[in-house]
């Protein structure tokens, strides 16, 4: 799995460059940012400290939307539950689900949003999944570099957490989710409807064993509409 750490309009460029030191340090190479130019700035520069080809090796996106369709597994932090989701990550938490993935994604972005506002609830409802770090207090949150940090540290344990990886392919959790968006209409289940509301938030915490399990039962279902 190849694990890219994404800054959603940062703020500060100083928090850019300390983010890029972040991940040099994990092992990550992978920074992206969204709407931002920040990462050429001197200040970033300033503070990446032996990571600057992690700063011009940047990939930029104009919008989230256009990111989502970069990778097969798209996460949000939150400092809280939000959106009405039913599942919360807490850092090592997240390392677990990630891990059980396996082969059936091949590109995750873990998204960090504003200094001044995180992400907007729009934005995290195209995530497929949520994770916040637990507070042992009230203060309302750390710094942006900070949570870098802490998640590249408790990441950096991944298989093929850096480097180049192959396609998940027609076996993989992006191509259920696209063989389930086909396949429920036929089944007179509308997209927008509670039943598929749960299946498609429940989607990203299964297990690789698990999503082969789903095409399994997909493929049977497809071949039952096919003889009627």
């Amino acid at each position: 799995m190849q694990l890219a750490f994404v800054l959603v309009e940062p703020k500060v460029p100083e928090n850019v460059g300390a983010a890029a030191r972040a991940l040099c340090t994990m092992g990550f190479g992978d920074l992206w940012l969204v709407n931002s130019d920040l990462h050429t700035r001197p200040e970033a520069h300033w503070l990446a400290h032996g990571s600057r080809h992690i700063l011009d090796n940047a990939r930029i996106f104009p919008d989230l939307a256009t990111l989502r369709n970069s990778v097969d597994l798209l996460i949000g932090t939150s400092a809280k539950p939000r959106h009405q989701r039913q599942h919360w990550h807490g850092p090592a938490d997240l390392k677990q689900a990630l891990a059980n993935k396996g082969a059936s994604v091949a590109r995750a972005a873990l998204l960090f949003g504003r200094e001044d506002r995180g992400l907007a609830n729009d934005e995290l409802a195209l995530c497929d999944l949520l994770t916040g770090i637990p507070m042992r207090t009230t203060y309302p949150s750390l710094n942006l570099a900070q949570s870098v940090m802490l998640y590249a540290w408790e990441l950096s344990g991944l298989p093929a957490a850096a480097g180049d990886v192959s396609p998940a392919g027609e076996d993989g959790l992006a191509a259920l989710r696209q063989r389930l968006e086909r396949l429920l209409p036929a089944l007179d289940t509308p997209r927008e409807g509670k039943l598929a509301h749960w299946l498609f938030e429940r989607l990203p915490l299964l297990s690789q064993r698990d999503i082969g399990f789903v095409h399994t039962l997909c493929g049977n279902v497809e071949r039952a509409l096919r003889r009627k």
